[in-house]
């Protein structure tokens, strides 16, 4: 929750220099205090569906011990789900149409399964523009994930992706570029994100769409950003909502497609992830696969429990901060009309009232 200056202190003004939120006396007497509506587009696939929303919800409900939050799952109904999925839908999330009728606060929209390179060929395309399209008149601040950032720098910004040589996968250090934004207002200014992508965005792709880059890695580029405004748009490209295992998760996965010949080699260790004990516990499961294949063995088994007792998070922190700040941004302007982006006197292309003082 922000500060309110309710009288002429001098540090009022100094810490607004510094970019921490202080509200006039005049605006927080027109703040309406309840809980804040969330939508939480889930595009992934039905094998990541649940995790996706843990995470996220654990994002979100860590973020403000005194705020409440109603986080609302959804998807779009074009993607296609087995059964069971369609069946946990049905029964667990709400309706585009009732999303859009009852409104937002907020909106976060996750990454989706690709095929092909081309992202205006996927059955989500077309129906991921018309809900954008929607958020942009009717919700306070979106949230786009990875797959969603390339999505809408795409359709939005004329920006396409560019494919790498190689996967930028694994934990990735990054550093705060501009410390006067809200949204990294006292988290570190050198913090780790995961990442696990094949295509980029670069920073010179973010700053010819009049994007405004607060987070970025000498080794892999962007990961936070806001749309010129500063809130109704706010991108990432890395996963900070990942859990402690998700690499690990897919470091299997990979292995897995391996064995099955699915993959014609064997995946590397993700950057800066596994310690060396891990690796060699990793190396020696190796070795073991490869003998199994070529005898024509039952296959070891894989030693995840034994690796993931010791893996380290070293960015859920951060994230929880980011993401925090972003809901106190979110509830500083909006409308008590959850259908209404923002209160009476807010500036729709400054609403945080960085670019005008």
């Amino acid at each position: 929750m922000p500060l309110v200056a309710h009288n002429d202190l001098p540090a009022f003004e100094r810490l607004r220099a510094e970019g921490i939120r202080v509200l006039p006396a005049n605006r927080a007497a027109k703040q309406d205090i309840r809980e804040l509506h969330i939508g939480l587009l889930n595009m992934m696939p039905d094998a990541a569906l649940s995790a996706t929303e843990r995470q996220f919800f654990r994002l979100v409900g860590e973020s403000n011990p005194i705020a409440q939050f109603y986080v609302h799952p959804f998807t779009l109904p074009e993607l296609n789900r087995s059964a069971e999925a369609q069946a946990y839908i049905d029964r667990y999330y709400e309706p585009v149409e009732k999303i859009k009728a009852e409104g937002l606060d907020a909106l976060i929209v996750t990454g989706a399964n690709v095929i092909g390179p081309e992202l205006a060929n996927q059955p989500f395309w077309e129906p991921l523009k018309s809900v954008i399209g929607w958020a942009t008149e009717h919700v306070t601040s979106t949230l786009c994930s990875c797959l969603a950032t390339h999505a809408m720098l795409q359709f939005r910004y004329r920006q396409k992706r560019r494919p790498q040589l190689e996967k930028i996968w694994g934990v990735f250090a990054h550093r705060v570029v501009d410390k006067t934004h809200p949204l990294v207002n006292d988290v570190n200014t050198r913090f780790d994100v995961p990442h696990s992508r094949w295509n980029a965005i670069t920073r010179q792709q973010f700053d010819a769409a009049g994007l405004r880059v607060l987070v970025e890695s000498g080794e892999v580029g962007v990961h936070l950003a806001t749309s010129a405004d500063g809130l109704r748009v706010v991108f990432f490209q890395g996963h900070p909502e990942y859990d402690t295992i998700s690499l690990l998760k897919e470091y299997k996965r990979e292995v897995m497609l391996y064995a099955a010949g699915k993959r014609a080699t064997y995946p590397p260790f993700p950057h800066d992830y596994f310690h060396t004990r891990e690796q060699a516990v990793l190396h020696e499961y190796r070795g073991k696969l490869e003998a199994a294949l070529a005898a024509g063995q039952a296959l070891p088994e894989f030693p995840e429990a034994l690796v993931a007792q010791r893996l380290d998070n070293t960015w859920h922190d951060t994230a929880e901060a980011v993401v925090g700040n972003w809901m106190g941004a979110v509830y500083q302007v909006t409308h008590r009309d959850r259908r209404i982006p923002f209160m009476e006197g807010v500036d729709p292309n400054d609403p945080l009232g960085l670019y005008g003082r």
